[in-house]
């Protein structure tokens, strides 16, 4: 997502604040190695953090620690081991870093640490001035010198959502990524794209660095969660060896679809596991307040973007948190985020209506099968498209050739029309491919009766969606009690 988004005098309080959490501190460990930091970083749990009141560079200029301890404590509480903590060089001071900034980020800090979490380190954002290399390399410097062998920083990523594009920037980051390993040698080094260069991007930055390379490289991703297995796989295929995180990603609530935000993280914690990457950072922990952005940055004017958080502006937790801490605690995403019996609220729910103008789904407690709510469609037409439908998108990744088993529950009452069951296939374009549906239900007045899809998935597939349809139906069709596998 493209966002227009410490000095060595205090080396020794942070050793001693970090004692109370590391077994033993800094200065009594051995140095931190660029391998463990390394494995740390492929397994971290990790979330990225502003305070809702606070978000991007008024996180520091409005720096509220008792704010920042509780949230930390509610990040640890979900599981989360890592946080990810963003700098800006205009506000801390540039070309020479503020003491009274970089002591925010001690705080900051000494903080994670109090909550058992380590910490990645991102610079250079809201930043382009790629000609003044000494300068940068100096502030940076200065920035990461009392971390470069503190255990509790595992990371560095040197510039947010790089432009590979930009030949001053590639000119830029050549120079830097040598100084700061002469500073730290330690210490991971990477790069971010944003969800629009995706895969691509991370090639082309790959090529352009090989004569300095970086570490592992940071995958922003936005897409389609339904085809996130392919988008991942293209991700770890364009920088192979290297390792890849995924150190963003999500889906705006806006508009109250915390049902979808839910199923989306669902779904890319699994693919993240099928693809074998270890590490998903939620973007964010919180929802903003509608004067938390500052008001001079482009975020600011996209609604879109306060909705992204596990938790609302008011503190209270979205369905979308439960599917991160059931990920990082039980390393599971089990199909109930999928509401696939009704029971959840509408706002909890994935379902969502197609071809509405032909009819839509009411969910409804006139006749469950089973708990208490069940879908109904009645008085349905049809469009140049096909049948109104509910549609979701299973949990479980695509691939070609795997076996796919659907089934629903249907039952009817003067039912005319069309009542099926059906799923349709995607490439990793997102283009339709085929579909492939069920028995029907007969028409009339009928009992509970079993819908069921078994099929493989074509060659070239990689998403699929589940659709209960009824079209031109007079009477009055019933769906309850879905599974998908």
């Amino acid at each position: 997502m493209t966002r227009a988004r410490l000095g060595a005098t205090i080396l020794v309080s942070t050793t001693l604040m970090l004692g109370s959490v590391f077994a033993a501190s800094p200065a009594q460990a051995a140095a931190p190695t660029l391998a463990g930091r390394m494995a740390s970083v492929q397994s971290a749990k990790s979330i990225n953090y502003y305070p809702s009141d606070a978000g991007w560079s008024a996180m520091w200029t409005n720096f509220d620690a008792t704010k920042i301890d509780k949230d930390l404590a509610k990040a640890a509480a979900l599981g989360a081991d890592n946080v990810r903590v963003i700098v800006f060089p205009e506000t801390f001071g540039y070309p020479k870093p503020s003491s009274a900034y970089t002591e925010r980020l001690r705080k900051f800090l000494s903080i994670a640490a109090s909550h058992g979490l380590t910490v990645k380190m991102t610079l250079f954002d809201w930043w382009a001035g790629y000609g003044d290399v000494a300068n940068s390399i100096s502030w940076a410097k200065t920035v990461l010198a009392p971390y470069a062998n503190d255990p509790q920083v595992i990371a560095v990523e040197l510039k947010n959502e790089f432009q590979p594009s930009d030949a001053a920037a590639v000119t830029w980051v050549r120079k830097v990524i040598p100084a700061i390993r002469a500073a730290a040698p330690a210490m991971p080094l990477t790069l971010s794209v944003d969800g629009s260069t995706g895969a691509a991007g991370m090639a082309k930055i790959k090529s352009s660095l090989t004569s300095t390379p970086l570490d592992y490289y940071d995958f922003h991703f936005y897409g389609n969660s339904e085809r996130s297995l392919s988008e991942i796989r293209k991700a770890k295929a364009a920088v192979s060896p290297a390792p890849v995180v995924i150190g963003e990603t999500g889906v705006s609530s806006v508009g109250g679809a915390e049902g979808e935000q839910a199923a989306y993280f669902a779904r890319v914690f699994r693919a993240a596991k099928e693809a074998g990457v270890g590490s998903v950072a939620p973007w964010t922990l919180n929802d903003f307040s509608d004067t938390a952005i500052p008001s001079h940055s482009n975020v600011s004017t996209i609604p879109a973007q306060y909705k992204f958080g596990l938790y609302r502006a008011d503190g209270t937790a979205k369905l979308a948190a439960d599917v991160v801490r059931t990920a990082w605690t039980t390393g599971t995403t089990p199909n109930s985020f999928l509401n696939l019996g009704f029971e959840s609220s509408v706002a909890n729910s994935p379902w969502r209506d197609n071809l509405p103008q032909a009819g839509t789904a009411e969910i409804t407690t006139d006749m469950p099968r089973n708990g208490k709510y069940s879908a109904r469609f009645s008085d349905t037409t049809r469009t140049a498209a096909g049948l109104p439908s509910l549609v979701t998108s299973p949990i479980t990744p695509v691939q070609a050739g795997y076996k796919w088993r659907a089934e629903a529950y249907a039952r009817g009452v003067n039912a005319t029309g069309t009542t099926e069951i059906a799923l349709s296939w995607f490439d990793a374009e997102g283009k339709w491919l085929s579909q492939t549906t069920s028995n029907r239900l007969p028409a009339g007045n009928t009992s509970w009766t079993k819908l069921v899809v078994d099929t493989v998935a074509p060659a070239n597939a990689a998403a699929v969606q589940l659709h209960l349809k009824s079209g031109d139906n007079t009477g009055t069709v019933w769906f309850d009690d879905v599974a998908v596998s």
